[in-house]
């Protein structure tokens, strides 16, 4: 019976005595070990150690949940981030990141860790290390990246909720791609700890979810009790985001953004088809939408500066993993496109670098002005629906930077929001012809993760997604 059930109703089962987090745990090991082999969603399995595990009395005391492999350790497990030059060491993590002991204390048990591609760095989830995860919705498409292995986790029904980072839409694109709710919260809700951040800003981290309410009672919970030193602080939320979910939000001003940003190729006609709906399901819902967005996302540098960014923590990335592992990772032992993207990086200059984080201070200042004036920006999640496997490529073609460019329809309506710092919100509220889900992107004022989760239940209500399945999805 659990597998159609969120998170939220699964610790109800529990606290109400009528099943134990062990049968739930049980229950979740054997749906992954059902579906697994055609999805590829859980790379390292965990199931002894969830066996054994006394799950925290927390929000989600015994539920079964999946960590993603990348930057967020569980100590004593495999911690690949989608190398073979990690999977080939075997390197474990050491120690437990900050996040993971959130999850730990919220009653979550870890049953495994999810794939991810190389060092996160493409919306596709298809390493060389460990194969691409497939859609559940077609096997033959992609789950989205880099949290693909959780959101087809998610979405099949091995768990109800998975931990997932966004560091350029990597919750929201998978979200989209999937069916799924995806947040990504303000710059610095959730402690990247021991980390301080990632290149500037850009990345956060959260979950990949069946309910909006899921996603606003883990947000509570893991955005609690920051450790000290954190370079930023978000700005304090008004009271429990679970207590948003069904308050009115009141009549909102929504701006739609369909157009491509910064000169980019322009969305596929089921992407603004999404977005057109939505707007016309908000206005159903009493609030205003017209055509707006801010300007600054038209910028025709912005992609230039992201990449310096985004080149230059490829580069680190590497760097760190030779310094952690004591062994110099060479040109052979990553993917071409990784080790192109790490040449630009170790090619830039600290001032370029800095510049480069400048120039995105300003222009985000100018974006965020925007929601002076509007409470909400309505756009596509993706250019595009769901990529074909083996569409994007890894970069074994003739040019190995070929995949960045394939990747941008999938990224072009999300990064930007990773370098304002802004919260953003995908919703399941289309399918393609194909029965491929189609996402849409809510964007709020920083700190107004309230105002998305509000909305976003709105839509829920009115257009429930909780019982379209997937052909791959678990036996009850």
């Amino acid at each position: 019976m659990e597998p159609h059930l969120d998170a939220t109703a699964q610790a109800d089962l529990i606290r109400s005595g009528e099943v134990t987090p062990r049968e739930l745990t049980e229950g979740a090991i054997e749906r992954i070990e059902a579906l697994n082999g055609e999805v590829n969603a859980v790379i390292h399995p965990l199931f002894e150690e969830a066996l054994e595990t006394d799950p925290a009395d927390g929000p989600f005391k015994g539920v079964p949940f999946l960590v993603k492999d990348l930057v967020c350790q569980v100590e004593g497990t495999p911690q690949h981030e989608g190398m073979r030059f990690l999977r080939d060491l075997g390197h474990r993590g050491d120690a437990d990141s900050w996040l993971t002991s959130r999850f730990r204390a919220a009653g979550f048990v870890i049953v495994g860790k999810t794939n991810t591609p190389e060092l996160g760095i493409l919306p596709t989830t298809e390493p060389e290390a460990y194969g691409p995860t497939r859609n559940p919705w077609s096997l033959d498409h992609s789950s989205g990246g880099s949290s693909g292995g959780a959101a087809a986790a998610v979405a099949s029904g091995m768990v109800p909720v998975a931990h997932a980072s966004d560091g350029g839409g990597s919750i929201r694109i998978p979200a989209s791609c999937c069916g799924l709710v995806g947040l990504k919260p303000t710059r610095a809700r959730v402690s990247l700890a021991p980390l301080g951040d990632f290149v500037g800003g850009l990345s956060a981290d959260l979950v990949e979810a069946r309910s909006v309410r899921d996603a606003a009672a883990v947000l509570d919970f893991v955005s609690e009790g920051a450790p000290p030193g954190e370079p930023y602080f978000a700005p304090p939320k008004g009271r429990p985001y679970t207590e948003e979910v069904g308050a009115d939000p009141g009549s909102l001003r929504i701006g739609l953004m369909t157009t491509a940003p910064g000169g980019l190729e322009a969305p596929q006609a089921e992407c603004v088809a999404a977005a057109e709906a939505a707007a016309r399901q908000l206005e159903a819902l009493g609030h205003s939408v017209e055509v707006a967005h801010p300007g600054a996302l038209d910028d025709p540098n912005y992609t230039e500066q992201f990449l310096v960014r985004w080149t230059a923590g490829v580069a680190a990335g590497l760097d760190f993993w030779s310094m952690r592992t004591g062994r110099q990772i060479t040109q052979g032992d990553v993917e071409p496109l990784t080790w192109a993207l790490a040449e630009q990086g170790w090619e830039h200059s600290a001032a370029r670098y800095v510049s480069a984080i400048g120039y995105a201070q300003i222009v985000s200042r100018a974006a965020v002005a925007w929601w002076q004036d509007y409470d909400l920006l309505l756009t596509p999640t993706l250019g595009a629906p769901p990529a074909a496997i083996g569409t994007i490529g890894t970069g074994h073609e003739e040019e190995p930077l070929a995949p960045i460019a394939r990747a941008l329809p999938y990224a072009m309506y999300t990064a930007a929001f990773n370098a304002t710092g802004q919260p953003a919100i995908s919703v399941p509220l289309h399918w393609s012809e194909e029965g491929l889900p189609i996402g849409v992107q809510l964007v709020g004022d920083m700190g107004r993760e309230d105002l998305l989760i509000q909305v976003a239940a709105q839509l829920e209500e009115a257009a429930p997604w909780a019982e379209r399945r997937p052909p791959a999805f678990a036996a009850a």
